[in-house]
């Protein structure tokens, strides 16, 4: 697959919450994103730019307005479940307790995701071949998962488990993976790891990754590109040439001249170290 090939093209995306009432909010208003193959995205915002909800329709978990339209390799999979988009879609959710599950022990979960978005009925491999599989995945992450395969998720800490959701996000060659805010509520010596796992898994998987974070000095740091969101919409948009010797305040600056408006979220600026967070490896 050439690394320009437009892998995911978003077309008129817009999503309305509560429509028709005072709380009416545009999460997404009328946005356009080509994605291509090999792209490694930061995406920042505030609260309420609508990072989330641009990931959950990517995912499937709502559908787009207005006639939107999402394409995975020139396929329109704009009318797929969520089930089904599984087969195009990995994720990395905020919360490490979800994505897994915790009275399961870590080779079930990895079997479960093994077969994720596939035909019901499907059967992984034998027994013998899946954990080979399973292994090769975790030897990797140098945490020592690949011996405890029948040991109960529930177990893990909060960072071990974040580590083997990454893991599983990537283990059925998804298209695309989606990141949401996965070390938000990690400490920062655990985030910092987990950031390079990210790293890691995306480069040796050759992944199409969005990691939607709030902290602006991470998305400068991560990723070939850095896309900023503001009500709804993708206000800066700059790939890795662009964004490499830029600062915290230029791109502030970028933001109040694309958006019209000042920017006033300090938790967006945030350094990593600042980040609050209760779980460690």
């Amino acid at each position: 697959m050439s690394e320009n090939k437009n892998l995911l093209k978003l077309r008129r995306i817009s999503k309305v919450f509560s429509k028709g009432t005072v709380d009416q909010v545009r999460a997404l208003d009328k946005i356009n994103l080509d994605i291509n193959s090999g792209d490694y995205i930061a995406v920042i915002g505030s609260n309420g730019a609508g990072k989330t909800t641009l990931l959950n329709v990517i995912a499937g978990v709502y559908p787009p307005e207005n006639g939107g339209k999402i394409f995975v390799n020139d396929r329109d999979v704009t009318g797929l479940s969520e089930y089904r988009r599984a087969h195009y879609v990995g994720r990395v959710y905020q919360d490490p307790h979800v994505g897994t599950a915790a009275k399961m022990t870590i080779e079930e979960n990895m079997a479960m995701a093994l077969l994720r978005g596939q035909p019901r009925g499907l059967r992984a491999a034998s027994n013998k071949q899946r954990r080979d599989l399973f292994h090769g995945a975790l030897v990797p992450l140098g945490l020592g998962l690949e011996n405890r395969l029948a040991a109960l998720v529930g177990t893990l800490s909060g960072g071990q488990r974040q580590a083997l959701a990454l893991v599983m996000a990537t283990l059925s060659k998804p298209a695309i993976l989606l990141l949401d805010e996965h070390i938000a509520t990690l400490d920062p010596r655990t985030a910092q790891i987990v950031l390079d796992l990210t790293d890691m898994v995306v480069t040796r998987e050759k992944m199409t990754a969005l990691m939607v974070t709030h902290n602006m000095e991470l998305a400068l740091r991560h990723g070939n590109r850095l896309i900023m969101m503001h009500k709804g919409r993708i206000v800066v948009d700059m790939n890795q040439q662009r964004k490499a010797d830029l600062t915290i305040h230029d791109l502030v600056v970028a933001f109040e001249r694309a958006s019209g408006e000042e920017f006033v979220d300090d938790n967006v600026l945030l350094r990593p170290g600042n980040v609050v967070g209760t779980s460690d490896l």
